[in-house]
């Protein structure tokens, strides 16, 4: 099995695209909740999206314009889309959308409310830094 990230421009940072050589080993990208995992303890900034979402443009254009160069994973283009979405679904667990789902040094920020919340009351900033995903 072969992981490889293709670099397609500014609006769909990292596209994860899996080729399988032997399909029947289990590995991380048979488990939802492994990937969701493994993706979040990988890398500094983590936004699972929709391409059509708005609230998810939002998200990506803040944390553009913040100078975050977040791995994007846009769920409609992802093998595993419906089942990452279902694992995000539990992890807000209160009924609200679940994208977009923003991860910040490995651990789960929450949904737009919460990353515009801390844009707003100025705790993303130092968030990003000691995270690593940005450096000012």
């Amino acid at each position: 099995m072969q992981v490889t990230t293709k670099k397609t421009g500014i609006q769909m940072a990292n596209i994860i695209g899996i080729e399988t050589e032997a399909p029947a080993t289990t590995t991380i990208l048979d488990n939802p909740y492994k990937i969701v995992r493994q993706l979040a303890s990988t890398n500094a900034v983590v936004l699972f999206s929709l391409s059509g979402c708005c609230m998810c443009t939002v998200a990506k254009r803040l944390l553009f314009g913040l100078g975050v160069g977040p791995t994007i994973i846009e769920l409609d283009h992802h093998g595993a889309g419906p089942d990452i979405q279902a694992v995000l679904f539990q992890l807000v667990a209160d009924g609200r959308q679940p994208v977009p789902a923003v991860f910040v040094g490995g651990k789960f920020l929450g949904g737009i409310e919460t990353l515009m919340a801390c844009h707003i009351n100025g705790t993303l900033v130092p968030l990003l830094k000691e995270a690593g995903g940005l450096w000012l």
